[in-house]
């Protein structure tokens, strides 16, 4: 008879339960996160949803077309047509959640100045250090928006740092990264998408880790 070792049964737990651990501390942050927005723990949850759903809805502003190109196949001996659609779509999970979200932190604020101040840099800043890659879209780095959203929020709006730096953060990096950059976008193969691919993970990390941060100080 075999006998599984104690040890090998506590590991193979471990590693059924850290996805859930994992997943109880995200949704703790994101809850947390809203809750210095003034919201509460079900709106939190509401939006994450229909953030990570919404994600996956494109929708059109531009009419589709599509276009044929020759793609070589096996080592070049052959040519392929294949179909290949553009235009641009704004991503519902990606830009419309969050702006809905920031048009009701507005109406939160004390005072318009410093919200239109900080999301005039972080439009200039994510501008700069955005990029297009073929079949993603704009790529950010991952940490560098919420930081500085969060730092600036901070200096210039103290009293209210937290609704300011997601204002901020997920408007100014809409407008710098994908606005801003719509030329670049539409060079690109495929549709192009507002608040869509790599932009979308940019836009949600900047909106949590940035009110997150201005948490912490």
């Amino acid at each position: 008879m075999f006998y599984l070792p104690i040890g090998c049964l506590v590991a193979l737990l471990f590693l059924l339960v850290l996805p859930v651990l994992f997943v109880l501390i995200f949704l703790n942050l994101v809850a947390f996160s809203f809750d210095q927005l003034g919201m509460s723990p079900e709106t939190a949850i509401f939006i994450l949803v229909a953030t990570l759903f919404g994600s996956l809805i494109n929708i059109p502003l531009t009419k589709k077309r599509v276009t044929y190109v020759d793609v070589t196949a096996f080592f070049g001996f052959f040519r392929v047509r294949r179909a290949q659609a553009t235009g641009l779509a704004i991503n519902l999970g990606g830009a419309i959640v969050p702006i809905a979200v920031s048009a009701y932190l507005l109406t939160q604020v004390p005072s318009l100045w410093q919200v239109l101040v900080t999301t005039a840099l972080m439009a200039i800043i994510t501008k700069l250090i955005a990029r297009p890659v073929a079949g993603v879209g704009i790529v950010l780095p991952m940490f560098i928006p919420p930081i500085l959203a969060a730092a600036f929020a901070l200096i210039l709006s103290y009293q209210f740092a937290a609704p300011c730096a997601y204002i901020a953060g997920t408007i100014g990096t809409l407008i710098g990264a994908d606005i801003l950059n719509l030329h670049k976008l539409q060079n690109l193969r495929g549709v192009a998408s507002i608040g869509g691919a790599g932009v979308f993970d940019g836009i949600f990390l900047v909106g949590i880790v940035s009110v997150l941060l201005t948490a912490l100080f």
